[in-house]
């Protein structure tokens, strides 16, 4: 019997519901989900590293639903970025050390997610340790975006967001420090949410203690991702930041907005930006395709209005702490693989081995000051609007655009500040698609919520999503192209 590749176009709460009342089977789902990888694969390259078997033996014993139903996904297979350990299954974490490496433990996050009737698929492409704005690494090759395969789909949660956008998967995994979930979702047009620190367990990473670095949701629209997020959140004692989910699932919340539609959104103020006050370069494509969304909030009943926290000297900031985070997590490497490391991983962890305790303290201080600076901006608006990516995706082969809008950037880092400059906020961030540019490149908006206020993010963003239709748009067959100018 052929698989039933109409199973890979529905949405995951709907195959979801399907498995409920035992009208498809996660082996179903399985065989249609290898049949579409099949198909696409050549063409993108998202998903190297397959485990169908693990997930057949899994899906004979799936666990009980859990009390109440919250996150719970009854047998259906998902992909993780190759950056977190999943038993028995290949995990190179992108680099050549660690080609051959097989863990004989799950990480936290995967457990949680198995245990809520996840079936982990496939292991989704990503740069080398996730160090990278465009997804490629020395053991699998370049991971092309669908809707121009000779463009960047971005990083580093690239796999993922390819994979959701052509129909190999229903949902996805990322992670995000500068911008690695929210980038690929605008590249992809896809949806990727930065969750506040704690809302995802982060596993036993060497920096247990900081909020840089999360673990979070990709999917095809919004319901779906808080579908996504329902299944991994939650309270870990491994993970010390890791707090309680709240007395609400996302997703019912989500849902209860889309309900109300419009009305729950009247007089929402949202303060939007597209260069800080320009201190941020951004592309005219991307100038023209964010400044129309945002002003779509309008007609939704919305207050929108030019305003922003200010930077400062964020974009110093971020990269020290940073190179500071790399020093944590890579020195070992470097010590021992130091040949085997890309010339980014070694610049950033050079760099933070040669910061002072002096800049690592003016860094803490004048982050702190951003933050407050944020928290006074929520004071009279509910969300920021902003860019996602100042720039369109860009060609494959470059590893990230040196010029922008007539200013010189000076490394991959420097060209993500849209991104890096929300990470350092603690704040819930999602990448929403906004639309295409002249030549077909997909750009996303970046909404940005409160400290610790998924709820509401997702709310605004399902409502914006049902707005446009854009979601309806996937998923796509891959589709060949030229790179545009720049």
């Amino acid at each position: 019997m052929s698989a039933d590749l109409s199973l890979t176009r529905l949405p995951a709460r709907e195959v979801v519901q399907l498995l409920e009342v035992g009208e498809v089977s996660p082996l179903e789902l399985i065989d249609a989900a290898l049949a579409r990888i099949e198909q696409v694969e050549p063409a993108v390259n998202a998903l190297p590293t397959l485990c169908p078997d693990r997930a057949r033996e899994k899906a004979k014993t799936l666990p009980l639903r859990p009390e109440g139903g919250r996150g719970w996904l009854a047998g259906l297979p998902v992909a993780i970025k190759d950056m977190m350990e999943v038993e028995g299954v290949r995990t190179t974490y992108a680099s050549p050390i660690y080609k051959d490496y097989v863990p004989d433990f799950s990480h936290p996050m995967i457990e949680r997610l198995e245990a809520n009737g996840g079936l982990v698929l496939a292991k989704s492409n990503t740069p080398e340790f996730a160090a990278g704005g465009s997804t490629f690494n020395e053991v699998f090759g370049k991971t092309r975006n669908p809707w121009n395969t000779s463009l960047t789909c971005g990083g580093s949660s690239g796999g993922s967001a390819v994979a959701l956008a052509t129909g190999e998967i229903w949902l996805a995994h990322g992670s995000d420090h500068g911008g690695s979930l929210r980038k690929p979702g605008s590249f992809c047009s896809v949806v990727g949410l930065r969750p506040s620190p704690g809302r995802v367990t982060r596993g036993t990473v060497g920096n247990l203690f900081s909020p840089s670095s999360v673990e979070g949701p990709m999917a095809r629209d919004v319901p779906d991702l808080a579908l996504m997020l329902d299944a991994i959140t939650g309270r870990d004692n491994r993970d010390p930041l890791t707090i309680h989910p709240p007395a609400r699932s996302f997703f019912d919340t989500t849902m209860a907005a889309l309900a109300n539609g419009r009305n729950g959104l009247a007089g929402k103020r949202i303060g939007f930006t597209l260069d800080y006050g320009g201190t941020v370069p951004v592309a005219r494509a991307v100038r023209e395709v964010t400044e129309a969304a945002a002003y779509k909030f309008e007609d939704m009943g919305c207050v929108v209005e030019e305003a922003f926290p200010a930077l400062g000297t964020i974009a110093e900031v971020f990269q020290i702490l940073r190179a500071q985070i790399f020093v944590v997590n890579r020195h070992k490497e470097m010590a021992h693989h130091r040949d085997q490391l890309k010339a980014d991983i070694l610049w950033n962890t050079e760099k933070g081995l040669a910061q002072t305790p002096e800049q690592l303290a003016w860094a803490e201080r004048e982050r702190g000051a951003f933050y407050r600076r944020v928290l006074a901006f929520f004071d009279t608006y509910d969300f920021l609007a902003c860019p996602v990516v100042n720039v369109p995706p860009f060609d494959v082969d470059l590893r990230y655009v040196d010029t922008v809008d007539g200013v010189q950037i000076e490394n991959y880092i420097a060209g993500s500040l849209t991104t890096s400059a929300i990470s350092m906020t603690a704040c819930p961030a999602i990448s929403v698609p906004a639309g295409f540019d002249d030549f077909g490149r997909p750009i996303g908006l970046q909404l940005v919520g409160p400290p610790q206020d998924e709820a509401g993010l997702l709310a605004i963003a399902a409502v914006f999503e049902e707005m446009t239709g854009l979601a309806k748009l996937l998923p796509i067959d891959p589709r060949p192209g030229e790179v545009p100018p720049f």
